[in-house]
């Protein structure tokens, strides 16, 4: 039996099979994925006052995969994780367990995304902040093999000109770790086209440009995104159906979208999984990326958006092996390492997928 014979087969996938599954997260916030117990340990350390006794009451305040009614509702529970990554100690410990947690569900790489303007309460240099993290990653491949880089990312809705300085930071720090600049926070009337100078900067510095658009604002958003600030890939992309043009040309260029399924339902991007329109843009030939968002914060892990993937959209083992190489192919990493990375990855993943058409095979046939 070869891959080719099952490509187009209905197989019985379960979490069990997309855990194994070789995996890549471009779309992972740092201080939206640390774990419970880390948030209640650095607490302690830091005599910082959370409002809560334990464990269970610091999960009912973050609400971990609550549906809001609003992206800005959603992102209140950031507060609570920014209050405990105002250390050095404390960033560098919550990217090494941010990879280790990837590690653990055969992730081989991620892109982790965070703003170190959002770090500096107790003083500390962006420059300390972004080193912290980056050492907190690169120990972690070191223990668990696991690759990654760092998207700094700008704030809509704060000052373009703190994203300028952000943005000269970046640049700093290309072929240092950082590989990738970004605008996040809250979109509504918050267009990207303020941020234009520091776009301009990273874009002269030739770094790689991802933004959050058309998640909580329509397709006019993805247009600033694009044709403004030169974006390279599109964070969330949601609402870009409303536009079949825009639509068009994302796809004839094959602009990524990182797509945060389990995120686009808890922010309301989407009412409901059946009418997202991954499955739509997917079928279209666009180039779709399954991503996590914030582990903690919409209590997801890539295997599990893999498996809600499958479960809403019936994926087959080449839809599968499509995403994933989506995933792979829209990395911002150098090229000579890609060729080999999308090699390996694209031969792991033809190989467990016929490990478990034999495995059907096997178990129809006792």
């Amino acid at each position: 039996m070869k891959y080719e014979d099952i490509a187009g087969k209905v197989l019985k996938f379960d979490e069990e099979f997309f855990r194994k599954l070789p995996k890549v997260d471009l779309h992972v916030h740092l201080d939206g994925s640390l774990r419970l117990e880390t948030i209640m340990d650095l607490a302690q350390q830091n005599s910082i006052d959370l409002g809560v006794n334990n464990i269970d009451e610091l999960k009912n305040i973050i609400g971990p995969g609550v549906v809001h009614n609003s992206l800005e509702e959603y992102l209140k529970g950031f507060d609570i994780t920014l209050k405990v990554m105002q250390t050095d100690e404390a960033l560098y410990r919550t990217a090494y367990e941010l990879a280790e947690d990837a590690h653990k569900e055969n992730i081989n790489y991620m892109e982790v995304r965070y703003s170190p303007v959002l770090h500096t309460k107790k003083q500390l240099s962006k420059a300390v902040i972004l080193e912290s993290v980056l050492e907190g990653l690169r120990d972690a491949e070191r223990d668990f093999g696991i690759k990654s880089g760092v998207i700094v990312c700008g704030i809509r809705n704060i000052s373009p000109t703190v994203s300028l300085r952000l943005a000269e930071l970046a640049a700093a720090f290309k072929n240092r770790g950082v590989v990738g600049f970004d605008l996040a926070g809250a979109e509504y009337n918050y267009p990207a086209k303020d941020h234009l100078a520091a776009f301009n900067l990273i874009l002269s510095n030739n770094v790689n440009v991802t933004i959050h658009a058309g998640e909580a604002y329509g397709p006019d958003s993805i247009h600033q995104a694009l044709h403004f600030c030169g974006a390279h890939r599109i964070g969330h992309g949601t609402r870009l159906r409303e536009d079949g043009e825009l639509l068009n040309y994302v796809n004839d260029h094959r602009i990524p979208l990182e797509v945060c399924l389990s995120s686009n339902v808890q922010t309301q991007a989407v009412p409901d999984m059946d009418k997202h329109p991954f499955k739509f843009y997917y079928d279209l030939g666009l180039r779709v990326v399954l991503n996590t968002d914030n582990r903690l914060i919409t209590d997801t892990t890539m295997t599990k958006e893999y498996m809600l993937a499958h479960k809403h959209f019936e994926l087959l083992p080449k839809d599968i092996l499509n995403i994933v190489m989506h995933g792979v192919k829209s990395a911002f990493m150098p090229y000579d390492y890609k060729k080999s990375f999308i090699k390996k990855t694209k031969q792991s993943v033809k190989d467990l997928l016929l490990e478990q058409a034999i495995k059907e095979q096997k178990s129809g046939g006792d």
